[in-house]
């Protein structure tokens, strides 16, 4: 049953889906929709998944304004959500008040890790580790010795991205060249393709000839444009492999599905308190399937891979931009 709730007056209302056990999960996508292709479709695959194996129904809300973020908190835990699954940084504010007036409600962060309360599963990600594996095979794969970045918002969180893929191009050739850009400075960064699309040319223009989009909706537009131009891509948090088929190199895998799957089946008995998933948690990761397979060679794959167990063991420290505040790969 769907119910319309009216959180910011007759501009907009917004649909809550809602079964009928007190104690349902909820899931608050951030904005971009959860069809974006990529975080908060992530998410929405987590929950399906939990749906369709339990018979189990969850109640969710696809934000339109920055304002709804408190108001869609506080509704749910009123209506007896538990867990309520929220999707981005920038819950973190609003939760950081909510939480604290529902201490019977568990809430869950994703992408947030430095909340002061005991009724918050925190939960980020060591995107560091996953990317460095994607720039790896920017770098393999490059015939023009540059390749490029897109971020989304600039944050430290997609700079963090940035700099991981940096350090594995660098690790297979140390003088190649990194274009960088980010699409905005505001949450409208998150779902802009066809700025996307114009920075993707930009970036060609400059000699790139791989191009990875961490930036949620606005990535589709970079997918495309780099298709269409005739270069690779590579897609982020989702598995995009699909939507050029031969065109996009790999994915970086941000199992922000798994993060909700388990979130939701572990219910009212969800352990609290901060959680971080890298490559030995298999919480990022590097897709392979039919789609790109004849892209990656079995050379690319082996050194990856080996690359990969590095990291884990630690033999190969990835620099993250959150300790530094800035990283000795790039330059932004």
């Amino acid at each position: 049953m769907t119910l319309m709730k009216s959180l910011m007056g007759a501009a907009a209302s917004l649909a809550l889906t809602a079964g009928a056990a007190l104690a349902e999960p909820a899931l608050i996508f951030d904005l971009g929709g959860k069809f974006d292709k990529s975080f908060n479709e992530a998410a929405h695959n987590g929950a399906s998944r939990w749906a369709e194996e339990t018979g189990g129904s969850y109640r969710e809300i696809e934000l339109q304004s920055e304002a709804q973020r408190e108001q869609a908190l506080r509704r749910f835990a009123e209506a007896g959500a538990n867990p309520v699954i929220t999707m981005g940084f920038a819950m973190a504010d609003p939760l950081s008040t909510v939480a604290a007036d529902y201490p019977d409600t568990k809430f869950v962060a994703v992408d947030v890790t430095w909340l002061d309360a005991n009724n918050i599963r925190q939960i980020g990600f060591a995107e560091h580790e996953g990317s460095y594996l994607v720039g790896m095979m920017a770098a393999m794969a490059s015939k023009s010795d540059t390749v490029g970045f897109i971020g989304g918002m600039d944050i430290p969180l997609i700079r963090h991205f940035a700099c991981g893929y940096a350090q594995g191009a660098k690790a297979v050739n140390p003088d190649i060249n990194i274009v960088a850009n980010m699409t905005g400075t505001t949450p409208a960064a998150w779902n802009d393709p066809v700025k996307g699309s114009e920075l993707t040319k930009a970036q060609i223009s400059q000699g790139a000839d791989v191009i990875y989009a961490a930036a949620g909706g606005t990535g589709v537009g970079v997918l495309q444009t780099a298709a269409d131009e005739g270069i690779l891509s590579i897609g982020v948090d989702s598995n995009q492999n699909h939507l050029h088929p031969g065109k996009v190199l790999t994915s970086m895998l941000k199992r922000v599905d798994v993060a909700v799957y388990e979130a939701m089946k572990a219910g009212t008995d969800l352990e609290t308190g901060v959680f971080t998933m890298g490559l030995a948690e298999e919480g990022v990761g590097y897709a392979l399937d039919d789609n790109n397979a004849p892209l990656v060679s079995s050379d690319m794959q082996s050194a990856v891979d080996d690359a990969r167990s590095k990291i884990i063991s630690g033999d190969i420290n990835v620099a993250s931009y959150y300790e530094n505040d800035s990283c000795p790969a790039l330059s932004f």
